[in-house]
């Protein structure tokens, strides 16, 4: 069910650069993880170079979501990938931050849209109609399409992470409060990488005081 919308106002609906008929998908991954940035994608499909297999890529194998990301690369008529960095997140609050890569994603897109679907009930400030979609990745395939991106983009972030730092087991838990990521995070200390306002890293902080 499409839960928000957002108008820009009437004097910004007629710029330039708006180019009619188009339209991205938005969505974002890591906004759950204890370290690493929030990654969000903005993808304007190619209605006659269609994409077989699009869907959330929560429900995706992790090959397919390569697959599928080389892909979309591929046959889009544009995308763009965006972060917000663990100090925004710091700073801003997660939502905050993630509706600032969204944003990021968004402006940094070639083609300009006509309107914006994002996944979700929140929107990003923009220059552009917006309309906020729940479960937008399951309904729209432009939105499932920047799942994909964000997704396998984070998920490279989180194996770089592992491979500089194998002792935390970032290429299993992904960054997320497991129990192997706790018991890491008491054992070795926080990185630079975790998100220091996120409760479990705030306490592990306290507690070497």
């Amino acid at each position: 069910m499409r839960s928000r919308k957002s108008l820009a106002a009437p004097e910004q609906l007629g710029l330039a650069w708006n180019v009619s008929g188009l339209m991205a998908g938005v969505d974002e991954a890591g906004r759950g993880p204890l370290a690493g940035p929030v990654v969000a994608a903005a993808v304007i499909l190619d209605d006659v170079n269609p994409i077989a297999g699009l869907a959330d890529s929560k429900v995706l194998t992790e090959k397919k979501r390569e697959r599928l990301f080389d892909e979309i690369r591929a046959k889009a008529l544009c995308c763009c990938i965006a972060e917000a960095s663990v100090e925004e997140i710091d700073a801003l609050n997660i939502l905050q931050a993630t509706l600032l890569a969204m944003r990021r994603a968004v402006e940094g897109l070639r083609l300009k849209p006509n309107l914006v679907l994002v996944d979700g009930n929140r929107l990003p400030v923009l220059k552009i109609p917006a309309e906020a979609i729940v479960k937008g990745d399951a309904k729209v395939q432009a939105i499932s399409a920047a799942s994909i991106l964000a997704k396998v983009t984070r998920d490279r972030q989180c194996l770089a992470m592992h491979e500089a730092h194998p002792e935390y087991g970032f290429a299993g838990h992904k960054g997320y409060p497991t129990a192997e990521h706790l018991a890491a995070l008491r054992q070795h200390g926080v990185t630079a990488w975790h998100r220091r306002t996120f409760g479990p890293v705030r306490e592990i902080l306290l507690e070497k005081l």
